[in-house]
Formats: structure tokens, sequence, C-alpha cells
């Protein structure tokens, strides 16, 4: 059963109005007719968005977009879908894009809950990663998080065998959620003894950067499906 996302549900994110810089409004102008999918619901064509077949990686909000454009340029024989609602990081990242000539990135502007239901195939993912969503650390807010048991459900349901799950987060709270959450999914399997080492793809943001220094922990887990 998939988890179904109606107007009802607690979503994990707020919408916000941003303002787009120059150079976000430039790249969603200049950029987006070429790597900006439009949501629909209808299953996406992989090898027509990308005109080649190449294993699929899903990222679930980019955020500003540096790591996602990070991750596809050191891993070029991958696709990869980057999902964000806000505006500014969609411009953000479609500059990049466009700007250092990668082409094995396209975004969805949309929830990503609805993309997943909409138009990822079944057990069509060579992985997911979700870096740093929003903890909600306050407790009355927790129910909003992401990582919740349908969600992580839903995700499987669209990974192909042997896929992996790639979360990573600096609330510790949240991480132990998190791994609760992932090992108590039969479809999935840990790769690590608890937390995982920081898998070499993903860079360290100035941000994470920064809270290490003034020795706040990140939390990498890893899983692969059944």
């Amino acid at each position: 059963m998939l988890y179904d996302p109606t107007e009802h549900r607690i979503r994990s994110f707020v919408t916000r109005a941003g303002r787009l810089s120059t150079g976000q409004e430039r790249g969603l102008k200049e950029f987006g007719p070429q790597f900006l999918v439009d949501y629909k619901k209808e299953a996406l064509d992989y090898e027509k968005t990308f005109g080649r077949k190449a294993p699929v990686v899903l990222e679930i909000g980019f955020g500003m977009g540096g790591t996602t454009a990070h991750i596809a340029k050191v891993m070029p024989e991958k696709d990869f879908i980057g999902v964000e609602v806000h505006t500014p990081g969609v411009g953000s990242l479609l500059k990049m894009i466009g700007e250092e000539g990668i082409t094995n990135l396209r975004v969805i502007q949309h929830d990503a809950v609805e993309v997943l239901r909409d138009m990822i195939p079944a057990a069509s993912l060579a992985g997911v990663h979700i870096y740093f969503p929003d903890p909600w650390h306050k407790a009355r807010h927790n129910k909003r998080r992401l990582i919740q048991a349908p969600f992580v459900k839903t995700l499987c349901e669209h990974i192909a065998p042997g896929g992996y799950i790639h979360l990573a987060t600096d609330w510790e709270d949240y991480a132990v959620q998190m791994l609760e959450v992932l090992s108590a999914e039969s479809a999935l399997q840990n790769t690590a003894d608890g937390y995982a080492p920081q898998p070499a793809y993903r860079p360290l943001t100035k941000f994470e950067n920064r809270g290490l220094k003034l020795g706040h922990g990140v939390w990498d887990l890893v899983f692969t499906k059944k």
C-alpha cells in the first residue's frame, strides 16, 4: 500500500516565499526549459528524460543544490533527480547545472511525496538521498518529520533490490528516530553497525563544517533494499 498523500496529511515542509537573486532568476529562465521536469500524474520515462539508460538516484529536499550538483559530477555514471519545493533553491541548482555543464541531473519543483506516488515507477531507483531534512525539533512538531515508517515503506517500494537509502542529519534525536524507523523496515538492511561512516561522495557543507568544528555531530545512515 502506497503512502497516500492527501490534502489533509501532515506535511514535512512549509512553503516559504523566498526572494530570488539575479542568478537564481537567470537559472530558472535560461536552464529551466532544459533541466526542469514538470510534475505530472504519469510515470517518468528515465531514458527519454536523460537521453540514456543509467541507474537513477532521487534526492529529496536538496536545499540550495550545492551537494546535489557535486554528487552528480563525481558520479557521472548515474542519473540524478532532485526534488525541492522552494524556488530559490531550484533556481540556484539550475544555475549550477547550466554553468557547470552537468548533464546527468534533472529537477522537479514539487512535493516529493506526490512525485514518488505519481512519477517514480515501482522498484526503479538505484538510490535515495535525503540530507538534513527539517528536524522539526520541538517535540510537538516531531510528527511533521519526513522520516516516518509509512514514508520509508513507500521509498522501499520505489527502490530496486540492491538499491539504497542514504540519510544524514545533524540533530541527534532525529538520527535516533531515523535509525529506529529504518531498522524496523523489513525490506531494508543496515550497511553498518548503527550509523555509517560518511560516504566519500557526500561533501561537507559550509554549515556542516562549521558545526563539526564547534563539536556538533553529524550522523549518516546507509541502508540497502533486500
